[in-house]
């Protein structure tokens, strides 16, 4: 029972970390930063077993770690609340071709990384940009304004949207 209960600590603390790290830091780690959540791992393991190196120790200690993700994974699905708690929201980072500097120094990203991330979505300049959106899994998600202007992609603003509703994603509500 006590490796259950150390895996249940454990747990809320990875979790917490990961969501303090924020939504870029995991999406694009240096090197440096998977040797050391590697490592981490690790040590997580030796405070979760402690001296108890069986096979069934190492199986409860997972088993709870895995019941932990179900849980809150179930939760996540039947509450938009608790989704937006646990998992966050996508940010709009540009808008109308326009930098917006507190979602960027929230969300700790550069201009020089949203211009990397525009040269891969194959985006030239700023001035292209009607949204960029800073996805949940750390990815940018570019919408043109060529497209916006053609029809193709809709932007829908109203008052008291979240955030990520803003840009005419998620649940809105």
């Amino acid at each position: 029972m006590d490796i259950v209960l150390r895996a249940t600590l454990m747990f809320a603390i990875v979790f917490l970390l990961l969501r303090v790290m924020g939504k870029r830091e995991l999406g694009q780690m240096a090197p440096f930063e998977f040797v050391l959540l590697v490592v981490i791992g690790d040590l997580i393991q030796q405070g979760i077993t402690h001296n108890d190196f069986s096979l069934t120790g190492a199986t409860l200690a997972i088993c709870t770690f895995a019941f932990w993700a179900l849980v809150l994974n179930a939760i996540a699905y039947w509450s938009p609340r608790a989704e937006r708690l646990l998992e966050g929201e996508p940010e709009v980072i540009v808008q109308h071709g326009e930098l917006l500097p507190h979602a960027m120094a929230r969300n700790r990203l550069t201009k020089m990384e949203i211009e990397c991330e525009m040269r891969l979505a194959g985006i030239a300049r700023l001035s292209e940009v009607e949204w960029a959106v800073l996805e949940n899994n750390g990815k940018i998600s570019f919408i043109e304004r060529e497209k916006v202007a053609a029809g193709e992609a809709e932007i829908t603003w109203e008052a008291g949207e979240s955030r990520g509703a803003a840009a005419g994603i998620g649940r809105g509500e």
